[in-house]
């Protein structure tokens, strides 16, 4: 993703992906299915007040609705059931891994909670940041680690949700605060080479990694500039109330947990592991393992509050809710976590997603949309623009950043070299407009992922993600004014 590398989040493999294209499903077609789902979001976002009108999964069961319209017309276009079984199942089988590590960041927030981890990183952090400069501080740190790993998700599942407990306390709104810590994560993972996905729209466009990076300063960095603007004006012009009560604060985390800087070797090592490519079962399970222990040498008061026994407050922590009570309200939010069981909601959602997403290139709706914004790409800004609106509408109907970068880049590469553009052109925009805006969606992996992990709604972080929404403009904008689109050496 975006954000997720190649070695630290799942094995993608591009080369791989079968883009399946059906001459006998024509455009009108391959719409239905997504206006559908579109127009059953949009009335459970505008017109549902608890959006809830299906039950707790409404969502995860318009994503199905979508798919079984989608089935239906492919069944119509001669489409075999069992070519769409198998184009759902591959679906499924991408996302495992991805799948198993929501399991483990729901486990790694419940063991921090109880080591201590998470209080002793509010405790300090509530020391050192304030409202002035928490938003930015927030992006760049955020970007560094993200550079470091190569994988916003990591990011988030570490420093993000530290962040996000910091900054409530401050008094500052979640969605800000996600909203930092999501752009600077993107642009980070963005711009590493670890990154697959940064790996991966070069490898589709036919370029090589370090001009793809080159290339993406270009929009990047002056889209950070403004985020890190941006989040700079809001931090001087934030009335928060948390901030006067710092010191309360800060008493009432020293009076429940066992604060040690020692607990920072928790996350150390996490981070650590990762960089040393471990596999990231093994370094998030690491994490787990080594937080129980620390549980038990810091926080035995805790354990022996929250259960009978110190094992079973470790083992409720892994698996399911938790929640340390003190004499602040605001701490109380703070200090609970879902465990495993949390995690649940966003993964039906991942796997509604892969059902439906997985249907429609079965039956080759995502080909077809794709060539019908071709065909209308008359002009280098034209070409430029439709490759942005694939990419964005593959994030929304494929809820998967790989196919928002495969797809496109399989369809508009060719259509680049006949423009005599460079093929680094491609690379850049399927980045600022597939990889970033991924998040965006609720219903996209990494929409569902973030918010699932940060415990804040896209809705709350989408105006706030500044970097990411603001990427896919930018890169219109330099296209319109012909600022530095690179021409293919043998072709005027």
């Amino acid at each position: 993703m975006e954000d997720k590398d190649k070695d630290i989040i799942t094995e993608f493999k591009a080369d791989k992906q079968n883009v399946v294209d059906n001459k006998e499903l024509n455009i009108f077609e391959a719409l239905v299915p997504v206006v559908i789902l579109m127009g059953l979001l949009a009335y459970n976002i505008f017109f549902v007040e608890d959006q809830e009108w299906l039950g707790e999964y409404t969502n995860q069961l318009i994503l199905l609705m979508g798919g079984f319209v989608a089935l239906m017309g492919g069944l119509m276009n001669k489409v075999h059931p069992i070519t769409m079984v198998e184009e759902v199942w591959e679906n499924i089988k991408s996302v495992f891994i991805p799948i198993m590590i929501l399991f483990l960041v729901g486990a790694l927030a419940g063991t921090w909670l109880v080591s201590g981890v998470i209080p002793a990183m509010v405790y300090y952090g509530l020391k050192v940041l304030n409202p002035e400069i928490f938003l930015p501080a927030s992006v760049i740190i955020s970007a560094l680690i993200s550079i470091a790993t190569g994988s916003s998700w990591t990011t988030s599942a570490t420093v993000g949700i530290a962040l996000v407990g910091i900054g409530t306390a401050l008094g500052i709104q979640p969605g800000m605060i996600a909203g930092a810590v999501i752009s600077g994560a993107y642009f980070g993972d963005k711009m590493s080479p670890l990154s697959d996905t940064t790996n991966l729209a070069p490898a589709m466009a036919g370029t090589d990694l370090f001009t793809h990076i080159r290339y993406m300063t270009i929009t990047t960095v002056p889209t950070i500039i403004v985020a890190l603007i941006a989040f700079s004006i809001m931090s001087l012009s934030i009335d928060t109330t948390g901030s006067a009560d710092v010191s309360s604060l800060l008493a009432t985390i020293d009076n429940t947990f066992n604060i040690s800087p020692w607990l920072f070797l928790v996350p150390a090592a996490v981070i650590i592991l990762i960089l040393l490519k471990t596999k990231p079962l093994v370094a998030l399970a690491s994490g787990v393992l080594l937080a129980a222990a620390f549980a038990y040498v810091f926080q035995p008061e805790i354990l022996n509050n929250l259960s009978d026994s110190k094992t079973g407050a470790i083992i409720n922590s892994i698996f399911t809710d938790t929640a340390i009570k003190t004499d602040n309200e605001k701490l109380n939010d703070l200090f609970s976590a879902g465990g495993m069981q949390g995690m649940l909601w966003t993964i039906y959602l991942i796997l509604c997603a892969m059902v439906f997403g997985g249907i429609m290139d079965a039956i080759g709706a995502l080909s077809r949309i794709t060539k019908a914004l071709l065909s209308v790409a008359k002009t280098v800004f034209g070409l430029f623009a439709s490759t942005v609106v694939s990419c964005l509408g593959l994030n929304a109907i494929a809820s998967d950043q790989y196919l928002a970068i495969v797809i496109p880049g399989k369809m508009f590469k060719n259509a680049y070299e006949d423009r005599g553009l460079a093929p680094e052109n491609l690379s850049r925009t399927l980045e600022d407009s597939g990889t970033v805006t991924s998040v965006l969606i609720p219903w996209n992996t990494c929409g569902a992922y973030q918010s699932g992990v940060l415990g804040v709604g896209v809705g709350e972080y989408f105006i706030y993600a500044i970097f990411n929404w603001l990427s896919p403009f930018t890169t219109l904008f330099l296209a319109a004014l012909k600022i530095k689109i690179k021409m293919l050496s043998d072709k005027k």
